[in-house]
């Protein structure tokens, strides 16, 4: 909870947002209370949570749109693409530059079931790397 605070509390001031100080009660509350208690907190979780899943679904969007170049990217961002490991990224490097990204398949380097996984996440558009 304090790590939620420590980044959202800094998030909200920069927005602007004010925060009206919250008197807390001295003495226990009645049984009756820490059900109003209980429901309070999960309003207010309730209130954050769509805020942050809206926050990953935008950042989920956006990693979906973007594309990574197989004739530029490093061997690490080649390793974030589904299914792509040391070996693969290697063998993507030693064999650019790419026309188009279906040679991954005609050159041997993915399986069919492999490229069709990866070609949403890929383009072979820009310039290789220079060595």
């Amino acid at each position: 909870m304090s790590a939620i605070r420590s980044v959202l509390i800094p998030s909200v001031l920069a927005l602007g947002v004010v925060f009206a100080p919250v008197a807390r009660a001295a003495d226990p509350a009645p049984a009756s209370a820490p059900a109003k208690a209980t429901t309070a907190p999960s309003t207010a979780k309730a209130t954050t949570a769509p805020s942050s899943s809206a926050h990953k679904s935008s950042s989920a969007k956006s990693s979906s749109k973007m594309h990574i170049d197989l004739n530029t990217a490093s061997r690490e961002q080649l390793m974030t693409l589904p299914g792509i490991t040391d070996a693969t990224a290697d063998k993507i490097i030693q064999a650019r530059p790419f026309k188009s990204k279906e040679e991954l398949k005609s050159k041997g380097i993915v399986t069919k079931a492999e490229y069709d996984k990866l070609a949403s996440h890929i383009t072979a558009k820009a310039e290789p790397a220079k060595k």
